[in-house]
């Protein structure tokens, strides 16, 4: 095969591979980031020691970002935990002992068996997060859920990140997929809509510059001016929480032109009616005073989507995190249906490419010995009074979940008997009664599939774990084991596993074995090239797309109307969530935290440039310091999110200030939906 045909080990990295004394391995970033990366580790006598995005993956191109660009330091970094750990000091104080994986799984076997005895299984909550998106390791797949199935623990709703986005494509389209992001290179007008893809997902920016270079029209629709808005042709700085209403208005422009594709609409969708009134009840100038974009500049964009096909529109998760995130998403989805774009490639809404992944994924809920409790991970402080066990994986809520004070409140208990099973001494892992030492990615088996592309990729491990780590399978498999549990499906190994979720017999794998993955490093799956999903209908009951009803297409954020000022809790540069919020690299380039304030705010609090703040409201508070910027509308501001609240000053992180509060559908988080005061502190 030639050097640069893709899914084989291309020229570097056989030349990598045929250095003394070198060896390469392929394998994937694990990251909660759309472009799940092929990368390629260079590994000397048993030490890696180099690694670079994969040349030969069509969506990585070689590139990755400045955060994972630094992951071989972070699995050799001074802080990284090696062994089991038993809390010696009350909690919080991060004060433990070493001890053996034998003692660790005797007492958390212990612990666990008493509780389902005494309270049963509802008051164990396994509470895994995003902090890998693996389908053995991570929250994709089947991590742990088995065994916590013949327990009879609480199942865990890990519906923080996309729920409510999710839950309004399903009621528009039947499904959270849409196009192919590569297709952006064949837009004519691409949409940014919520979206930083230079910071969250840097990889499209390569298929966006291929459409400029074709002649396509950029606009980024965002409340802040991003340094994606900075590269766009064109920057709408949008009132938060009002994206609906501009889509209406884009609509409104759109008939007005006489632009919809009626053959489209008759053919393919259901409710066109009731939803083009819903429309034209949305002129542009009620628009512009809802969603503070100038009556001009809708109408311009209106009319320039109106003669504009293919037109592509990326929505990321942000775009969602308010009180009508999922109307949002269903009404944004609309606008392909109503111009036809669904049925263009290069045309349409690309959100999260998950649903097009058709693994098997069997958690054997048959495995259960009743009905389970559902647990919701964005209401941990409302839920946790009820638990008696925690056993978190994955994730570190003291950083990322919402209402971190009372969350905070809760992990104090004494009578909360706490796991946490962790890479590094995170804010959570200093409350916990017994620390697992996990693996990274660069030393475990996993099976990965981006939610912003259409391509499997298998992770090799590159090097033995370092100290006495464990992988979250392998952890699972030998407390299965200490707690005389003999459930055949409990022991599979990584392999096993993988094969399973290959066998789902889906259209879209055939061809796509666990050899080839292992040899290869990345297959796409078998969709069309270009691919256009919906250019024949949808997968609804009636195959149709369905438009939002009246009254259904617009639910106004919580802080509309309120006084005080919006708060936006973006994502940093230079973390992930909260993974690298303790490199000292990266913590030197993001600096002290800041709040993005506008001018005419900071005139009114009198706040001057530099000036360190508390930023409160009833939840909590976080310090910050002030940066005057225009890169905010008056009566919005702005804080990346990411920080350790232990390594950030006053000890706190945005996430004190939002509320536990859920969106229109899928309980989906509001991050981006809290009204905050801004205070000066004294020196």
């Amino acid at each position: 095969m030639p050097e640069s045909a893709p899914g084989t080990l291309g020229a570097l990295s056989r030349k990598l591979a045929s250095m003394s004394g070198n060896k390469v391995v392929l394998g994937a970033c694990p990251l909660d980031c759309p472009d799940t990366c092929s990368w390629i580790v260079t590994v000397e006598d048993g030490r890696a020691t180099k690694m670079r995005g994969n040349p030969d993956q069509p969506y990585t191109r070689g590139a990755l970002c400045v955060k994972v660009n630094r992951y071989l330091e972070h699995t050799r970094a001074d802080d990284r935990l090696l062994y089991p750990l038993r809390r010696t000091g009350p909690k919080g104080s991060g004060r433990f002992e070493r001890i053996t994986w034998d003692e660790a799984l005797d007492e958390i076997s212990t612990r666990l068996r008493r509780t389902v005895d005494e309270h049963g299984g509802e008051a164990v909550w396994p509470y895994n997060g995003t902090g890998s998106l693996g389908y053995l390791q991570g929250c994709e797949g089947v991590a742990g859920r088995r065994f916590w199935n013949v327990l009879g623990a609480s199942k865990h709703w890990l519906n923080i990140c996309s729920a409510a986005g999710s839950t309004g494509l399903h009621r528009a389209n039947g499904t959270a997929g849409g196009m192919d992001p590569e297709n952006f290179a064949l837009a004519k007008l691409v949409l940014l809509w919520g979206t930083n893809t230079l910071t969250s997902g840097h990889h499209l920016w390569k298929f966006i510059q291929d459409a400029k270079a074709a002649g396509a029209h950029v606009v980024a629709i965002d409340p802040i001016r991003t340094r994606t808005a900075d590269q766009a042709d064109e920057h709408l700085a949008i009132r938060p929480g009002t994206d609906a209403v501009l889509a209406l208005g884009l609509l409104n422009v759109v008939l007005a032109e006489g632009a919809q594709d009626e053959e489209y609409l008759a053919a393919h969708t259901s409710g066109w009616e009731d939803f083009r009134a819903e429309i034209m009840s949305y002129p542009v100038e009620r628009v512009a005073e809802i969603t503070g974009i100038p009556a001009d500049a809708v109408h311009r964009l209106g009319t320039r989507l109106a003669r504009t096909r293919p037109t592509a529109i990326r929505a990321t998760m942000g775009l969602q995190r308010h009180a009508g995130g999922g109307a949002a998403l269903r009404t944004l989805a609309a606008i392909p249906g109503v111009t036809g774009d669904w049925r263009h490639p290069g045309g349409g809404l690309a959100y999260s490419t998950s649903d097009h992944v058709k693994l098997n994924i069997d958690t054997r809920d048959d495995l259960l010995p009743a009905p389970a409790r559902l647990r919701t991970m964005t209401r941990m402080a409302s839920e946790l009074p009820s638990v008696k066990c925690l056993f978190v994986y994955g994730a570190n809520p003291l950083s990322s979940t919402s209402d971190t004070s009372r969350i905070r409140q809760q992990l104090q208990r004494e009578d909360l008997f706490t796991v946490v099973m962790e890479q590094f001494p995170t804010d959570t892992a200093d409350y916990a009664d017994i620390v697992l030492p996990a693996t990274m990615q660069t030393e475990h088996m996993d099976l990965h599939a981006g939610y912003g592309h259409l391509y499997l990729l298998w992770n090799e491990p590159a090097t033995a774990p370092a100290g006495e780590c464990l992988s979250t399978t392998e952890t699972f498999r030998r407390l299965a084991a200490h707690m005389g549990m003999t459930e055949p499906s409990l022991f599979a190994s990584d392999l096993e596993l993988a094969e399973e979720l290959l066998s789902s017999g889906h259209p879209s794998l055939e061809g796509v074995t666990l050899d080839r993955l292992r040899k290869e490093g990345w297959v796409r799956m078998n969709y069309p090239k270009p691919f256009a999903p919906f250019a024949e209908g949808f997968p609804t009951p009636s195959g149709r797309m369905r438009f939002p009803r009246s009254g259904e297409a617009y639910v106004p954020p919580y802080t509309a109307g309120k006084d005080g000022l919006t708060l936006i809790t973006p994502a940093a540069h230079t973390f992930l969530n909260s993974t690298f919020g303790n490199n000292p690299e990266l913590l030197r380039r993001a600096k002290n935290p800041v709040v993005l304030v506008s001018a005419a705010d900071a005139a009114a609090r009198g706040l001057t440039d530099g000036r360190r703040v508390r930023v409160h409201n009833a939840s909590g508070e976080f310090l910050a310091d002030v940066e005057i910027s225009d890169r905010v509308a008056p009566g919005v501001v702005a804080s990346p999110k990411g920080r350790w609240p232990k390594l950030s000053p006053g000890g706190g992180n945005v996430n004190a200030v939002v509320a536990e509060r859920d969106a229109d559908m899928g309980r989906g988080a509001l991050y981006h939906d809290n009204i905050v005061e801004l205070s000066p502190v004294e020196a």
